[in-house]
């Protein structure tokens, strides 16, 4: 019998372990969801998926064409309503379903009781509630990898090669949501040597595998010219990977995280359970981390569907350490209130402990429920240019980037000139617009005495030293022609007033400021005018 069917009657019908995980993971997806703005990656989401389709397939030519179907799937989201909560609902019910998809594998490998606690530990996990509640589509492909690893199983026990093409299919749609993920065909390799399959069902997957391949293989070719992409990423080392083992438990400090390491080294011995979660759990972060060491691909988002290889074995581990405590004996008694009975018990003090650390937690999930948690916040930005910024005025982005502000909240910019775009971000084909050249934004700083700068804070290091020509005429033409008259921070951005210098010998002009709140640079700055007296710094 298999452990399914063994297992079948410890909480009734078998739709149970499923669904509870799955509720928890929609109200925990759901919980804060409106934290009042989106970052720079959703973003991105929101102003690409609501432009046009040919729009769309106009910008994937030359960007961002590993995001190409998950825009599309937006554009059809966003047409019912452009709003934030809707860009993330989504990532909420991608996040809903793997949970339910995970203890649906739990259920199948080792029954009903680990394939609960296995949903559940999905569904609390810090790391699987950040990314829900993010307009992007890595927790879309989690929910794809999960559904794979589950058609995998039941291709391995079918008879017909037909099985195996449900499986390549799930594959191939999420491996198009984002090329990553063709990395879990390596731990379903390794799954199946594991679980030494006959030679059929190789010869089934390896059909399977190889037409999503050949599937994948012109987008890897147009996804290569577009490196420049994460050029940011750096070779990752050894604290990557304890930052990714810390967020792969549901607890990343004390007692809970290391009783998790405990409970998957337990886990490792229960066979079909880790034939399946082990490879799922290393096989993808190990390679990509190991080819990271010559070019750098890895984020931990990236490999975001290895999670559910962590909540699997941690969770078999669990099983097997209950199954050990209802076969204690004391006194030459088995202490047992009878199978059924046992069972419910165990079952039920797992999920207290569950429920447990969840709470125990609740600082962490908190705190990843305010905009300020994550990389920036561009509501604030808009809301700070609309009260400083006055109708007319001059604004430059450095770099060009920052104009992703403007374009998720245009509020704040309706009334503002972009004094450096040359062609709007939809119509250029571009993310974020295409910018005058050189020679055109010196003619046109050339004819205002005051701008603002709407700057990211790495670009006001006097370290940095961008590519673009643009870039570097920005900073050139502010350093040697403007004076730094205000300045404000929020939400990872820095907005400055920048006035022009006033000829040597000649008295400097007063420029009003943008508002009676106004926050000055302190008097002994280098940048602040000389007979302005020192005020409270900022």
């Amino acid at each position: 019998m298999s452990a399914q069917s063994r297992g079948s009657g410890r909480f009734g019908p078998g739709v149970v372990p499923v669904a509870v995980p799955m509720a928890v993971m929609l109200g925990v997806g759901l919980w804060g969801l409106d934290r009042g703005g989106m970052w720079g990656d959703e973003s991105v989401t929101f102003q690409v998926a609501q432009r046009t389709v040919p729009q769309i397939w106009r910008l994937l030519h030359d960007v961002d064409a590993v995001h190409g179907l998950y825009y599309l799937l937006m554009h059809a989201v966003l047409a019912v309503h452009p709003d934030e909560v809707v860009l993330r609902l989504p990532s909420v019910c991608a996040a809903a379903a793997t949970a339910g998809l995970v203890a649906a594998l739990g259920v199948r490998l080792a029954g009903p009781r680990v394939g609960l606690w296995a949903g559940l530990l999905y569904a609390i996990t810090p790391m699987t509630g950040h990314y829900a509640q993010e307009g992007r589509s890595y927790t879309l492909v989690a929910a794809g990898v999960a559904g794979a690893t589950l058609l995998l199983l039941g291709a391995v026990e079918a008879v017909t090669a037909r099985a195996w093409w449900p499986y390549g299919t799930v594959v191939a749609l999420t491996c198009l949501l984002h090329e990553l993920a063709v990395l879990v065909l390596c731990a379903h390799a390794a799954t199946l040597a594991l679980m030494r399959v006959p030679r059929r069902a190789w010869s089934g997957w390896g059909r399977a595998a190889g037409a999503v391949v050949l599937l994948l293989l012109p987008l890897v070719w147009v996804s290569q010219g577009q490196s420049g992409q994460v050029a940011w990423l750096v070779t990752p080392g050894w604290d990557e990977a304890e930052r990714l083992v810390r967020h792969f438990c549901p607890g990343p400090a004390g007692v809970v995280f290391w009783a998790s390491l405990l409970l998957m080294a337990v886990g490792l011995r229960t066979r079909r359970p880790a034939a399946v979660a082990l490879p799922l759990l290393l096989v993808p972060p190990g390679i990509l981390m190991t080819v990271s060491q010559a070019r750098p691909l890895f984020h931990e988002r990236y490999v975001l569907y290895s999670l559910a290889g962590a909540s699997l074995l941690v969770a078999a581990g669990a099983g097997r350490v209950a199954g050990v405590l209802g076969r204690l004996r004391f006194d030459g008694r088995r202490v047992r209130v009878g199978g059924r009975q046992a069972h419910a018990l165990l079952g039920v003090t797992g999920v207290l402990a569950l429920t447990v650390t969840f709470v125990h937690h609740l600082p962490v999930h908190r705190q990843d429920r305010s905009a300020a948690h994550r990389p920036d916040n561009l509501a604030v930005v808009s809301a700070l240019a609309l009260r400083q910024v006055r109708p007319g005025d001059p604004v430059l982005f450095v770099p060009s980037v920052g104009r992703l502000a403007a374009l998720a909240y245009p509020k704040g910019f309706r009334q503002v000139r972009d004094i450096a775009l040359r062609e709007p971000a939809p119509r250029s084909g571009t993310l974020w617009g295409r910018e005058a050249t050189p020679a055109e934004l010196r003619h046109r700083l050339a004819s205002v005495d005051r701008v603002w700068t709407i700057a990211e804070t790495y670009a006001l290091d006097p370290r940095w030293s961008p590519r673009d020509p643009v870039e570097r005429t920005k900073l050139a033409v502010l350093t040697q022609e403007f004076t730094v008259r205000e300045e404000h921070a929020r939400g990872g951005v820095v907005l400055r007033l920048h006035v022009r210098k006033a000829p040597a010998g000649t008295p400097s002009r007063d420029y009003p400021p943008g508002s009676a709140t106004t926050a000055r640079l302190p008097a002994n700055h280098p940048a602040a005018p000389p007979s302005r007296p020192r005020p409270v710094p900022w």
